[in-house]
């Protein structure tokens, strides 16, 4: 049963694959409308106030991050290295361009697209590092798993590297 969980994706029977793949998507769009509101705009804090607040709560923005790193820690372990960029950030970047595309504002204050591409770039480079440093565990449980270190020898960087260039 583990190896059904946690074994790579490419071994498994293709329905199984995009299955996987497209539960990661949906997961990592509904994390993100479960997290974050639909309007991200600012808005007055109170009527005929000056100071603006935010929808956007700590918490649901925590909450989004680790359910992300997760589920690109997840998806890293077991797929292509491209395959968690696309399911884990494509869809929140996806949602949010759609958000604040949704709510026009004056051609003279629409900072949306810096805001989008700045947020975009940031769920990006954690997933990435996420699924970086899951593919570095993976190499290394799948490097012992399959036999490296039966014969008594200590499992050294030569043995890591071989594994890198045959897993990926």
């Amino acid at each position: 049963m583990t190896e059904k969980l946690l074994g790579p994706l490419r071994t498994r029977p293709w329905p199984e694959r995009w299955l996987t793949r497209v539960l990661g998507a949906a997961l990592s769009g509904a994390a993100y409308l479960l997290c974050l509101p639909w309007d991200l705009r600012n808005r007055p804090g109170a009527t005929g106030s000056v100071t603006e607040t935010t929808s956007v709560t700590v918490l649901g923005a925590v909450l989004l991050g680790v359910t992300l790193l997760l589920l690109a820690a997840y998806l890293g372990r077991r797929d292509a290295l491209a395959w968690p960029l696309l399911l884990v950030a494509g869809p929140p970047a996806a949602l949010m361009y759609l958000s604040f595309h949704s709510h026009p504002e004056p051609p003279d204050a629409a900072v949306w697209p810096l805001t989008w591409a700045f947020f975009t770039l940031v769920v990006a480079a954690g997933v990435l590092i996420a699924t970086a440093v899951a593919r570095r565990y993976r190499a290394a449980d799948w490097a012992c798993s399959s036999g490296s270190g039966d014969s008594g020898d200590s499992w050294d960087s030569s043995d890591e590297a071989l594994s890198l260039a045959r897993w990926w």
